[in-house]
């Protein structure tokens, strides 16, 4: 076994030295300020009396590190081991005089104390690298495993990769399958730390023996190069130099890993390029690739494979979890449709309401001042809210399709049975014109007839007008108003004028219930009508509370339930009042009111303009309907105006 023999110059063990030759020692002579390098074989050093003050604490802690061992040599007249000596170095304690033979025996012992305590040392330091990859492994798994966003998880992967294995480069592959079925390899990501300028361009490559990752993919095994330019002439797979020679960059050690799902299918590669000596290296030449480029090694390999396995997992749940978002993107849009469909008049309004919303979600998120510049929205947040949005208005699907979709106060069968009596009035009125004048003409001759017709042509032209006015303030009534707003009392009047049936019996020309549509101040529905719209919104969260919703999205139900509630409380269906209000409905309810207010043309109402639109907003404001503080951001901010763009996408956290 080769061992190292330290000295200082005040005392010189060439009598020792030759005595040991047959164990391979060196030796070397130490001088200040005591630095060598003390990490590689079993060491004992030999401590004369002069050399105790000299070395420095931060040599000793090295010493202590390595194994080392110390043979303390005693000065003239000690005879014990002075108390300046580290204990937990020293071997051995030679007395003064120093013989050799005793001496020799104290080396020897000592070298087999060093043997043992650098193997210790060793011990420690590989267990304390391992505790630590397991460490660095779990941390990265939780990261892996915690990370929502797909490309952010991708580079997540590969930065991670190359970061505890000392990577410069590194290149991110995904196995897909093109439109006929048949798998590739596309080219996902690319990161370099000494080249980060290069332009990426992402594309797609079969799935095939011909290329490092091609191979890797198709067979499921890694591959480990010390330098890609000097493959086996036996191998089929090849290395591509042209980004190499195009960029100036020397590809020389790589690892390429395959990353398999626990079905043992491969979805991905991690190629790896250049595991330099030194993390924070710059190879800006092929010549710093010659120097500071090492081989990766078969811990390393080990150690990726399992960081691979990793994010394979990591990978399969973030695609199942962005499958599962599509799954129910999808159902929320069919939702929608299906509301629409009943009532193709309101049309786009649920996709509104959510973009609406959202756009001042993001205002008051941005807000610096004022009682909501503490209110901050993350993104599940904001999906949150922009599904609340989508689906605020599903349970119109509970409310009879005749009642969501009454254009005018009276439903059209109704109008048609007024219309009906009206003709029928009409024709009586006619029918009694020609059969008082026939009468007459057969009773009396032309005697006095002329102005007996006079007469009879007066009153039937009163009659006429009665029944055209009659008629036309039934279609005027029947029209719906936006505010509270007519006058209804001829209606009553009406309702106690009579005529006479094909039997003879009197009836009104409109009855009790006619003459209650017909009163209806504001929009098209009555008291009845009106409780059953409303019941709409309890609907809507009975149906989504049957949801299993995420944890992220469990309040989606209670912001949508809401929207029609004022702060006031004179709101539907629950009547709360402000305090129980969450600020997410809040701004729903807003964008629901301009919505509905600006939205086009419907039978049932016209459609105002914004500025219109807002100044009705703005008296509700007033009343402590709606918060004055959102609406505020809202008309500040023209959240009316946004574009697409500016409410969809990715939604970034504000810190």
């Amino acid at each position: 076994m080769k061992f190292r023999l330290l000295h200082t110059s005040r005392w010189r063990p060439a009598a020792i030295a030759e005595a040991l030759a047959a164990d391979q020692v060196e030796t070397e002579e130490l001088r200040p300020p005591f630095t060598t390098a003390l990490n590689t074989i079993p060491t004992v050093m030999v401590l004369d009396p002069g050399s105790r003050q000299e070395i420095p604490g931060a040599v000793l802690d090295a010493m202590r590190e390595a194994g080392v061992t110390v043979v303390a040599l005693g000065g003239p007249g000690e005879d014990d081991v002075p108390a300046e000596i580290p204990v937990d170095l020293l071997s051995g304690f030679v007395p003064s005089p120093v013989r050799p033979r005793q001496l020799l025996v104290a080396i020897r012992s000592a070298y087999r104390e060093a043997a043992a305590r650098r193997e210790a040392a060793l011990t420690r330091r590989d267990i304390a690298t391992r505790t630590k990859e397991v460490s660095e492994l779990t941390e990265i798994g939780i990261k892996l495993s915690t990370e929502k966003n797909y490309n952010t998880l991708l580079d997540l992967i590969l930065f991670q990769a190359r970061r505890i294995t000392h990577s410069d480069a590194g290149s991110l592959y995904l196995v897909e399958n093109d439109e006929e079925g048949r798998r590739r390899l596309r080219f996902k990501l690319t990161q370099n730390d000494s080249r980060p300028d290069i332009p990426f361009v992402e594309f797609t490559m079969a799935l095939d023996h011909a290329s490092l990752a091609g191979y890797a993919a198709a067979e499921g095994e890694a591959l480990v190069f010390n330098d890609v330019y000097e493959l086996p002439p036996d191998v089929a797979y090849s290395f591509n130099r042209s980004f190499d020679e195009r960029y100036g960059y020397r590809t020389r050690s790589m690892l390429v890993i395959p990353m398999q799902n626990h079905h043992g299918e491969v979805i991905g590669i991690v190629q790896l390029i250049n595991r330099k000596t030194e993390a924070t290296a710059k190879l800006l030449s092929p010549r710093d690739a010659d120097t500071m480029v090492q081989p990766y090694s078969p811990h390393l390999l080990k150690l990726v494979r399992s960081l691979a396995a990793q994010a394979a997992v990591a990978l399969e749940n973030s695609q199942l979890y962005q499958e599962i978002e599509r799954l129910f993107e999808g159902f929320v849009r069919a939702a929608v449709t299906a509301i629409e469909q009943r009532d193709p008049t309101t049309s786009g309004h649920s996709e509104r309401v959510a973009d609406l919303t959202v756009g001042l979600a993001k205002v008051v998120d941005r807000a610096e001042q004022g009682p909501y510049r503490m209110v901050r929205f993350t993104g599940e947040q904001i999906r949150e809210l922009r599904y609340a949005g989508l689906l605020h208005d599903f349970g119109k699907v509970g409310v009879r399709e005749k009642v969501l979709v009454k254009e005018n106060k009276l439903y059209p069968p109704d109008l048609t049975l007024i219309r009906q009596r009206h003709e029928f009035m009409h024709r009586t009125v006619q029918w009694r014109y020609e059969k008082a004048r026939a009468e007459y003409l057969a009773r009396q001759g032309q005697a006095g007839y002329q102005d007996f017709l006079a007469e009879l042509d007066r009153r039937f032209a009163e009659e006429q007008v009665q029944l055209k006015t009659f008629m036309d303030l039934v279609l005027e009534s029947n029209k719906p108003t936006v505010l509270a707003e007519g006058n209804f009392e001829a209606l009553k009047q009406y309702s106690s004028m009579t005529y006479e049936a094909a039997d003879g019996t009197p009836l009104p020309f409109l009855s009790p219930d006619e003459v209650r549509y017909l009163s209806i101040r504001k929009g098209t529905l009555d008291d009845t009508e009106r409780v059953e719209i409303e019941r709409h919104v309890n609907h809507t969260f009975d149906f989504l509370r049957d949801i299993p919703w995420t944890r992220n999205l469990s309040r989606v139900p209670d912001i949508a339930r809401g929207h029609h509630e004022k702060l006031d409380g004179s709101g539907y269906p629950r009547k709360v009042k402000a305090p129980e209000i969450p600020v997410q409905t809040r701004m729903m309810t807003i964008s629901d009111i301009f919505d509905a207010l600006t939205a086009k043309d419907r039978p049932y109402k016209r459609a105002v303009p914004t500025d219109r639109a807002l100044d009705i907003m703005k008296s509700e404001v007033a009343g402590g309907m709606l918060d004055p503080d959102l609406f505020a951001m809202f008309v500040e901010a023209k959240v009316f105006d946004f574009q697409p763009e500016d409410v969809t996408g990715t939604y970034q956290i504000k810190e």
